[in-house]
């Protein structure tokens, strides 16, 4: 199994298991081996049904609303509705999940960000983490990137990564530094990876009696008033990349419950 490029295969022994249980179904020939030619199409299905289980999981890579299987962006935390894995692979999560399977998409153009951006005469941008990539900026668009100072002293207090052996441990952690800040009244964001992390911190947070707000794609309809109340005294708001770069979460909280300017695509690590 290969996570980072989201690729998983059979082995030995599962290759007999899957044969055996395609032939008790009349899905292949008794006579024939699960890699004959005329057998393309079912190892096509069980690559796909094997990534749908092992590799994408529900309120990570995705969610089930009304029915549907929705894509979560694994960027920006944001849902993505209308987008579909291709080769089969939402159809396999769709029964994975048991819920209606719909057609296969066909995509009749693709372009890379590279080539679309090459396509605009003029080309520049601004960010707050273009000087890592510096020698990409120059490479690929012949673009320079200049850093611009801050404005004031740089007064953030930047320690070291705490390392845990074990999940529990980790977020136990983490509970117990929300806690500490909650009683001293200090306004709370935590960010997480997933769905299934902000939604396991909260439960833990209920145990502890902490009141607290969770900003994930399941609530996205709420972003807005939980981001313009997320700097108030004693909150605690628990976010996925929604609550990245672009977000301003104003101390002391926001007097009107709508933002001026709903919060943008989260970037990476750096904020």
């Amino acid at each position: 199994m290969d996570e980072k490029q989201k690729q998983v295969y059979l082995s030995e022994e599962g290759m007999e298991h899957a044969e055996q249980l395609l032939r008790q179904g009349g899905v292949i020939d008794a006579d024939t081996s699960l890699y004959d030619t005329r057998n393309l199409g079912a190892v096509h299905h069980l690559n796909a049904g094997l990534r749908a289980h092992a590799l994408y999981h529900r309120d990570v890579d995705y969610i089930v609303r009304d029915g549907e299987v929705i894509i979560v962006d694994e960027f920006t935390g944001r849902t993505l509705p209308g987008r579909r894995w291709s080769e089969g692979l939402h159809q396999a999560v769709e029964a994975k999940e048991s819920v209606p399977i719909q057609r296969e998409n066909q995509t009749l153009a693709t372009i890379t960000f590279q080539n679309l951006f090459r396509m605009y005469k003029k080309l520049a941008g601004m960010t707050g983490t273009a000087d890592t990539e510096a020698y990409e900026f120059q490479s690929i668009y012949g673009l320079e990137v200049v850093v611009i100072p801050t404005h004031r002293p740089m007064v953030r207090d930047d320690r070291h990564d705490l390392v845990f052996l074990n999940r529990d441990a980790k977020y136990n952690a983490v509970i117990a530094d929300i806690k500490d800040c909650y009683q001293r009244g200090q306004p709370v964001l935590v960010g997480t990876t997933s769905i299934e992390v902000s939604e396991l911190l909260s439960q833990k947070l209920r145990a502890e009696k902490i009141p607290h707000e969770v900003l994930n794609a399941k609530q996205h309809e709420r972003e807005a008033q939980i981001v313009a109340q997320a700097g108030r005294p004693k909150a605690v708001t628990i976010a996925t990349n929604m609550a990245g770069r672009g977000t301003d979460i104003v101390l002391g909280g926001s007097l009107d419950a709508e933002l001026a300017a709903v919060p943008a695509d989260a970037g990476d690590a750096e904020r």
